[in-house]
């Protein structure tokens, strides 16, 4: 008999948290557990693709049709309400033997239902720092006092794990579960064609040092501080250089055109937008970046590193856990303009060693971050919750039996 596993999100559009669960669930699903995700607001354009794996994917009623025809704003106001009532009832009837809350919003609304549900075993991913606490004080104190109720509160970085530490979760519930990557489907993704075939399949000339940023455009993202580091040292790099900035506008696409604009960029800087073809363009890529003012731990940073990019990145979140500075690439402290068009200089000047640090980068992906790690953690961690006796008798029901 295979226990039952609520996940409980936002929304599956496009995202790292997002992508995280559409590769890891279907894992899980096979691996001893019954899957099932509760979508907040609507599915999201992912949802399909864990739906075809297996794995149901539920909203609140009328959500997908609330959010294609009322602003954002307006469409959550109104499911607020109807997706607390629908996920209650979900509980109540599927009884979960663990209900896993990911990001804020999901860890608050859906925590609040699994208290009035009675779900046994509640636990919290935490996959950013929790700088929105700063804006939003009364939603921060009700966050900790639902801390009182986890069983686990998991963070993808030691940097996460740290500030829930300092929000009293004691340490026996704390645990850190890093992003993995799907080696194969990025060793596959990257080898179907050559750079060179790449680059004259994007219009870009064979001598264009490429630079690419994979990351939404939102504003802690750091493309600001990335444009003005470029603009500083833009006379210092080779007379081609290009810099694609793959994600989805969240709003600040014309200011940071402008940006570009006022640095004397505009030709060199490419608004792609976001892209099912990423793989191939950081296989044509020579220098991987990740600028942000905060972060959790970056999938995309994960997936420049494995296509053998060196990385320059600031020091924010995990992001010094997975590169390593020196060796992997290169780590810079946040808004350092300086130091930050300094490390792409260093890189963008040599060759060899760009080769050296995207290969060893290569290496640390394969050695400490890969997809079936990250899926054996959180089955870990799911086994040891049972059998802690949280769900005394589901899990008296199932010990010895074959999932």
């Amino acid at each position: 008999m295979k226990r039952t596993l609520l996940i409980v999100v936002g929304d599956l559009d496009v995202g790292g948290t997002a992508q995280h669960l559409t590769q890891v669930l279907p894992r899980l699903n096979r691996d001893g557990f019954q899957v099932l995700v509760y979508a907040l607001t609507h599915k999201g354009v992912l949802a399909p693709k864990l739906e075809a794996a297996g794995v149901p994917v539920l909203e609140p009623w009328g959500g997908s049709v609330v959010r294609r025809l009322l602003p954002r704003a307006v469409g959550y106001a109104l499911l607020l309400p109807l997706t607390a009532v629908r996920l209650t009832l979900l509980m109540r009837r599927r009884k979960p033997d663990i209900a896993h809350f990911f990001l804020p919003m999901a860890y608050l609304v859906g925590g609040l239902c699994a208290l009035v549900a009675r779900v046994p075993c509640r636990a919290m991913s935490r996959r950013n720092l929790a700088t929105y606490q700063l804006k939003h004080p009364l939603l921060a104190r009700l966050e900790r006092r639902l801390h009182r109720h986890v069983r686990m509160a998991v963070g993808n970085s030691k940097a996460v794990v740290a500030q829930l530490r300092l929000e009293g979760i004691p340490e026996e519930k704390l645990g850190l579960i890093y992003n993995g990557l799907d080696l194969s489907a990025v060793v596959t993704a990257t080898k179907k064609t050559t750079r060179k075939a790449l680059l004259s399949a994007y219009r870009i000339g064979e001598e264009t040092l490429v630079l690419i940023l994979v990351a939404n455009l939102i504003y802690y993202k750091g493309h600001t501080g990335l444009l003005r580091a470029l603009g500083r040292v833009r006379e210092q790099l080779p007379r081609e250089w290009v810099l694609l900035c793959v994600g989805r506008d969240d709003g600040i696409g014309e200011a940071l055109a402008e940006v570009a604009r006022e640095n004397r960029l505009a030709r060199h800087v490419h608004w792609l937008g976001p892209r099912s073809d990423v793989a191939a363009l950081l296989a044509l890529s020579d220098i991987g970046l990740l600028c942000s003012d905060q972060e959790g731990f970056s999938n995309s940073l994960l997936e420049s590193m494995a296509a053998g990019l060196p990385m320059v990145v600031t020091n924010v979140g995990g992001n010094a856990e997975a590169v390593v500075d020196g060796e992997t690439g290169f780590v810079v402290p946040q808004q350092d303009a300086g130091r930050l068009g300094g490390a792409i200089l260093r890189l963008a000047g040599d060759a060899a060693l760009r080769r050296r640090m995207g290969q060893a980068g290569q290496a640390r992906v394969a050695r400490r971050f890969t997809l079936e790690a990250c899926a054996q953690a959180y089955a870990g961690l799911y086994e040891r919750l049972l059998a802690d006796g949280v769900a005394p008798s589901r899990a008296r029901a199932t010990r010895g039996r074959p999932s």
